[in-house]
């Protein structure tokens, strides 16, 4: 067991509220785009919470009335254009690492998105399990508007299986923006909330889901990652082990006891 409670972050804000980590970009004077070092220092913070107990449930925020605006164009993409291709690799392995560390932490993460969300921000709400916005929200996967492919951090794997293929299809050829009520109704945003009401929202969601049974959730998440490249019945045996697993942890005793006596049950995670 490793305890992130105590943990200070030097490149993003990070704070634990009743086992739930709520971390945000702290640039705000630049719609907080993302650096070397801070996408490094997420990767590996990320990578840590898959073993950390004492954290239930993530909340990914905004800061100063933005998500994220992407790499940094001064900091990222000029020193960049300097590289030799092994350095390149290494830099864009590094960011799908990112990606891979939020899918395998174990824990529900929570995007919750003001202002711009672009770039590899869009990349960290699409890989978050559950994205909650305001209507002032405006995401856009923009890679191909400034040279690049759209399959960038595992976009072309995941966002079809979020909005559908043809509509990601168009996000990621055009890089064009995707409003608010667009995302929500293309299934990419759970739901929109107003602007004052976006942090208690995201953080009254994952209380909900850090008061639940989190090794159940952490089966959740991992079946849900897995099972795409599971045929039905491979899926399907996949499920029947993970819930036995389950069935052995006290909180499904735990959540009978409380049925038999008519009681809400306290879920302890184990």
């Amino acid at each position: 067991m490793r305890e992130m409670a105590h943990y200070r972050a030097t490149h993003f804000k990070w704070r634990v509220e009743h086992g739930i980590a709520v971390i945000s970009l702290d640039r705000p004077e630049r719609k907080n785009p993302l650096t070397f070092e801070s996408y490094a220092e997420l990767r590996d913070c990320f990578r840590a919470l898959a073993y950390a107990d004492d954290i239930k449930a993530v909340v990914f925020g905004s800061n100063g009335g933005n998500f994220c605006s992407g790499g940094d164009v001064h900091d990222i993409i000029g020193p960049l254009l300097k590289m030799d291709m092994k350095s390149l690799l290494d830099f864009t392995r590094m960011t799908g690492d990112l990606v891979k560390a939020l899918v395998h932490c174990g824990k529900p993460v929570i995007a919750a998105v003001d202002g711009v969300c672009v770039g590899a921000g869009a990349i960290i709400a699409m890989a978050s399990d559950l994205r909650i916005a305001t209507a002032n929200a405006k995401t856009a996967f923009l890679f191909t508007r400034v040279g690049l492919a759209g399959c960038d951090m595992g976009a072309c794997a995941i966002l079809p299986r979020i909005i559908g293929q043809g509509r990601a299809a168009e996000l990621l050829y055009t890089g064009r923006s995707m409003s608010a009520e667009e995302g929500e109704r293309w299934g990419f945003y759970n739901r929109i909330v107003a602007m004052e009401e976006l942090d208690a929202e995201a953080l009254k969601l994952a209380k909900r889901l850090a008061e639940g049974p989190t090794f159940g959730h952490m089966m959740t998440k991992t079946m849900l990652n897995q099972e795409w490249s599971m045929s039905i019945d491979q899926a399907i045996e996949a499920e029947a082990q993970a819930q036995a697993i389950c069935m052995q942890t006290q909180d499904f005793e735990r959540a009978y006891n409380a049925f038999v006596a008519h009681q809400t049950p306290i879920f302890g995670g184990n």
